[in-house]
């Protein structure tokens, strides 16, 4: 089904709902939460996704799961979506917290086609089978490093949201500890305990996050670079490169289309 709502379909006995959706270029989806879990899968474009524990940038071909009952807004860059609306008996042995997720040919290909099954499918036949496999392969999807966890500290968490407002690689964990009052070593404890993240990972985090979103809407590594602080662009690259385990023009590069 594409282009349809899912409260049309939410209380059909399935253990998956499928639905494909084109937003237009900075639709924003207010905060909302389903019943069911959600696996969002971006076909095209960027997705910006918050919610109270943090944000995800989800890239080309990626998805992102959003468990139960958790409230979440996204901002759709040029995206193409593939979703599953997943009973949460049927997503029990799915991760509690959201998570960006890589995408297996497999996996895509079972996305697309459940798309176009009817909502109350034959649970008995091929349908079904294709369900049960679409839900192995789920399980079995790697998570990728693109989450920005925010602290609950309240004295932390204004200079985190100011930092992925405007990040600069070029602030100092000792800096921070100053403004809190804090021995740099108790900022770290704090730090840690708050993001499960070291200061410096964190930075690091935030920075390859953002300019996801932005090499999608074609923006230049140097630009970015020296937006962040970074000395060059190769340093930028460096450390994208270090994260994520690939460059970031080759990140955003995708072969397969709809």
């Amino acid at each position: 089904m594409r282009n349809t709502s899912l409260a049309l379909f939410d209380h059909l006995p399935r253990a998956v709902i499928a639905i494909g959706t084109d937003y237009p270029h900075g639709h924003l989806l207010a905060r909302h939460q389903h019943r069911r879990a959600q696996l969002l899968y971006g076909a095209t474009g960027v997705m910006h996704v918050l919610t109270d524990g943090g944000n995800w940038i989800v890239p080309p071909q990626r998805a992102v799961w959003i468990p139960p009952a958790v409230p979440h807004q996204v901002l759709m860059l040029g995206v193409s979506t593939r979703s599953l609306y997943i009973d949460p008996d049927a997503a029990g042995q799915m991760s509690q917290a959201c998570q960006v997720l890589a995408v297996s040919a497999l996996l895509r290909q079972l996305l697309i086609a459940a798309v176009d099954m009817p909502a109350d499918y034959d649970e008995q036949g091929r349908d079904g089978a294709l369900i049960t496999l679409l839900l192995h392969e789920l399980a079995t999807a790697n998570s990728l490093p693109l989450h920005i966890p925010l602290p609950q500290d309240r004295r932390l968490l204004p200079l985190c949201q100011a930092f992925v407002e405007q990040p600069d690689i070029r602030q100092s964990p000792l800096a921070w500890a100053d403004r809190l009052y804090l021995s740099l070593r108790s900022f770290g404890r704090l730090f840690q305990e708050q993001t499960a993240l070291s200061f410096s990972q964190w930075r690091q985090r935030v920075c390859v996050v953002l300019a996801l979103a932005r090499l999608s809407q074609g923006e230049s590594v140097t630009r970015i670079a020296l937006d962040f602080g970074y000395q060059s662009p190769a340093a930028f690259s460096t450390m994208f490169r270090r994260v994520l385990g690939r460059s970031p023009s080759s990140f955003l590069q995708t072969s397969d289309t709809l």
